[in-house]
C-alpha cells in the first residue's frame, strides 16, 4: 500500500514538475523509436509507407521515411500540447497526428498552404512492424521475375497522353524500381509480387505514389494497371517488357520559338528587388537557370544536385537563377516556401518569384519558349546571352544509367562553355587599349 501511494506520489510530482516548466514536458519521447509500418487511405485503397524513429528526446527526434535505399529525414515536434506535428521539410504539407491507446499513430497528411482545398489523406501506423505491404510469412510464389524495363502506356482518351518508362528489379518477393516519365520520376518504390500481382508505393514527403497491376499469362505483359498520385490523380495503365524503350528526348521537348536566341525576364527576388537576364551581374556569365516549384519533388531533387554543383564552381564564370511558380500567387507567400528551400538546401543562388504554379502561365512570362512541359526545366545560357540547351524534367539517381548520362552531358557542355571567352572582357580591354 505504502508502495502504491508512493508511486503515485511520484507521478503527480513529475507531473507538476512539468506543468510548471513545459520545457521538461517538451523532453519527453512522443513516438517509440524504432520502425514502424503505416498506412494511408487513399479513397478506397491502402498505400503503405515505413518509417523509423530516432531520438528519446522531443529536441533531438527524427521521423525518417524509408523506400527501399532512399532515406529521407524530418523533424518532430508538437502542436496543441499532445498532437505530434511532422513538416514535410520544403513541401508545404505535414503528418498531423496522435498515439492511441493502443500505441497506434494515427492523422492526416494535410496540405499547409493557406485557403487550399485538397483533400487530406487519413493515415494509421504501427509500430514494430518493419514489412511494407505483405507479412513475409503470408507471401505466394512469383510467377516470374520483373526485374527490366516495362513500356508504360496510359490508358486515357487523350490523345497526347504521355507515356512512362519502369524500371524494376526483383528479388523473391520483393520488388523496387521507379516510374520515369518525361516530367522525372517518382523517386524510389518499394513493394511486393505476389503469385500474378505486384505492387508498389513511395512516400518521401509530397503526396505518396501507388502502383499496382496484374502480370498476363505470356509473363511478358501487364493488365489492370493503376498509377495512383496520393490526393491528385489515378490513371489506368498496361504495360509489356521491352528493354529498349526509350521516353521522348528531354533534349527536345522545349525550345526557343522561331526567331529567338536569347531568353529575358524580369522576376522579384525574395526581397522583392527586380531580377533579370540583363542585369550586370549575368553579363558575360554562363548562367543556369532552373525552373521549379517548391510542391515539386523533381525540382527539389533537381535542387539537391544543383546547390552544391553551383558552390563548387561559382567562381568558374557561372552563376544560377531559380525561378520558382508556386501554390499561391503571392509573394509574401513565395518568401516563406522559397526561404525555406534555399536555407535547406544551402542555395547560394539568386532565387526569384515567377508566380502561380502553372505550365501555361509559365510559358506566358519566359516569352520566347515554345511551350513549359514540365516542371522542373533547366535552361543553359553561354556568355553572349544565348540559349544553348533545355532540358525538360530531372533525372534522378535511382534511374541509374540516365542520371549518369545527364550528369556527365551537364558536366561536359558547362566545361565547355565555361572555357568560351567572355566578350565583355574582350570589349573592356580594348576599350582600355584606345585610351592608353
Amino acid at each position: 500500500m505504502k508502495k502504491s501511494l508512493l508511486k503515485g506520489g511520484l507521478q503527480i510530482s513529475l507531473l507538476s514538475l512539468c506543468l510548471a516548466n513545459p520545457s521538461l514536458a517538451n523532453q519527453s519521447p512522443v513516438l517509440k523509436e524504432g520502425r514502424w509500418r503505416g498506412e494511408f487511405k487513399v479513397n478506397e485503397t491502402r498505400v503503405p509507407f515505413n518509417f523509423e524513429i530516432k531520438g528519446k528526446t522531443l529536441d533531438e527526434s527524427t521521423l525518417t521515411l524509408l523506400n527501399g535505399t532512399r532515406r529521407d529525414d524530418f523533424k518532430i515536434s508538437t502542436i496543441a500540447g499532445d498532437s505530434i506535428f511532422v513538416k514535410m521539410n520544403t513541401y508545404d504539407a505535414a503528418l498531423v497526428g496522435k498515439v492511441d491507446e493502443n500505441g497506434h499513430f494515427k492523422g492526416v497528411y494535410k496540405s499547409l498552404v493557406p485557403n487550399f482545398r485538397g483533400n487530406v489523406l487519413p493515415f494509421e501506423a504501427e509500430f514494430g512492424k518493419t514489412y511494407r505491404h505483405v507479412d513475409p510469412s503470408q507471401n505466394i510464389k512469383p510467377t516470374t521475375n520483373l526485374s527490366g524495363k516495362w513500356n508504360v502506356k496510359i490508358i486515357s482518351k487523350d490523345p497526347n497522353a504521355a507515356n512512362s518508362v519502369a524500371i524494376l528489379e526483383q528479388k523473391g518477393n520483393k520488388l523496387t524500381g521507379v516510374l520515369m516519365t518525361v516530367v522525372g520520376d517518382t523517386r524510389e518504390l518499394e513493394g511486393t509480387i505476389q503469385g500474378n500481382e505486384f505492387k508498389l508505393s513511395g512516400f518521401t514527403g509530397p503526396s505518396p505514389v501507388a502502383i499496382k497491376g496484374t502480370i498476363n499469362p505470356d509473363l511478358k505483359t501487364i493488365s489492370d494497371g493503376e498509377i495512383s498520385f496520393g490526393i491528385y490523380v489515378t490513371q489506368k495503365f498496361e504495360a509489356s517488357k521491352d528493354n529498349k524503350v526509350e521516353l521522348p528526348d528531354p533534349y527536345k521537348l522545349t525550345f526557343l520559338k522561331e526567331g529567338y536566341k536569347k531568353l529575358d525576364f524580369t522576376f522579384p527576388d525574395l526581397n522583392g528587388k527586380p531580377v533579370s537576364l540583363s542585369d550586370d551581374k549575368y553579363k558575360g556569365k554562363v548562367v543556369i537557370v532552373e525552373i521549379i516549384g517548391t510542391w515539386c519533388p523533381n525540382c527539389t531533387d533537381q535542387t539537391r544536385f544543383l546547390a552544391p554543383w553551383y558552390k563548387a564552381n561559382k567562381q568558374r564564370g557561372v552563376e544560377a537563377i531559380a525561378i520558382g511558380f508556386e501554390q499561391k500567387d503571392d509573394l509574401n507567400y513565395a518568401k516563406y516556401t522559397l526561404g525555406k528551400l534555399r536555407d535547406f538546401f544551402n542555395i547560394e543562388y539568386d532565387i526569384v518569384f515567377g508566380g502561380i504554379a502553372d505550365k501555361k502561365v509559365a510559358t506566358e512570362k519566359l516569352a520566347g519558349l515554345n511551350r513549359m512541359a514540365a516542371f522542373p526545366t533547366t535552361i543553359i545560357i553561354d556568355r553572349n546571352g544565348e540559349v544553348r540547351e533545355i532540358y525538360t524534367g530531372y533525372t534522378g539517381e535511382v534511374t541509374g544509367k540516365y542520371f549518369k548520362q545527364y550528369t556527365k552531358k551537364f558536366n561536359k557542355l558547362l566545361d565547355g562553355l565555361i572555357a568560351e571567352p567572355n566578350p565583355y572582357e574582350n570589349s573592356t580591354n580594348t576599350t582600355a587599349s584606345i585610351k592608353k
